[in-house]
């Protein structure tokens, strides 16, 4: 059987980036409270947050894009850990070039930052109806704040496209968006209807 704790221990010892604690719990309560059992994930890393979905119910069932091959075969080892092949059906592909046919209840976005108005744009019409696309990691540790003070051209840049991201939320006029200062950041869209 799979280990939470076994799982983020290997994420801090290999630098492979997990969704923060609370930043999880968000979406796990939010998971519960809206009933979602559709979720399609942009980023699977080692399956931390697909598998922590997935454990929340098993009427629930994920869809996860990852094109690291690394990280898809351990993503791939975790889930078979916990038993949970029949929750989750992962992808190795990069998300821009996947094609998914699918509609979701929740669409969660934790995947290249650079991309992120990318991702929107390509998976918003495989929401239901009252579905969400949630983000996490718009806060980048802070960073987003004070752009100008980062020295790094390739971290300013990446900076500058989260905070374009932010922009294009808040000025969409389909989806109307909340943004929660939980974990790295996070944000929940809904469509507009």
């Amino acid at each position: 059987m799979g280990s939470l704790i076994e799982l983020e221990k290997y994420a801090k010892e290999n630098n492979v980036p997990i969704i923060m604690q609370d930043g999880l719990e968000f979406i796990i309560n939010y998971i519960k409270e809206h009933n979602i059992k559709n979720i399609l994930e942009i980023g699977s890393a080692i399956g931390y947050s697909a598998i922590n979905m997935a454990l929340i119910n098993a009427n629930i069932k994920v869809t996860t894009i990852e094109r690291n091959e690394n990280m898809y075969a351990e993503a791939r080892k975790n889930i078979r850990k916990f038993n949970l092949e029949k929750q989750i059906t992962l992808v190795l592909k990069d998300a821009l070039e996947v094609n998914i046919t699918g509609k979701y209840d929740l669409i969660f976005i934790d995947a290249a930052k650079a991309q992120y108005i990318k991702f929107f744009e390509k998976f918003k019409n495989n929401l239901t109806k009252d579905g969400v696309i949630i983000t996490d990691n718009l806060n980048f540790h802070g960073l987003t704040k004070n752009p100008e003070e980062i020295q790094s051209k390739n971290l300013k840049a990446l900076v500058t496209k989260i905070n374009n991201y932010k922009e294009f939320l808040k000025e969409n006029k389909e989806f109307k968006t909340e943004f929660y200062q939980i974990g790295d950041g996070i944000s929940v869209s809904k469509m507009v209807h």
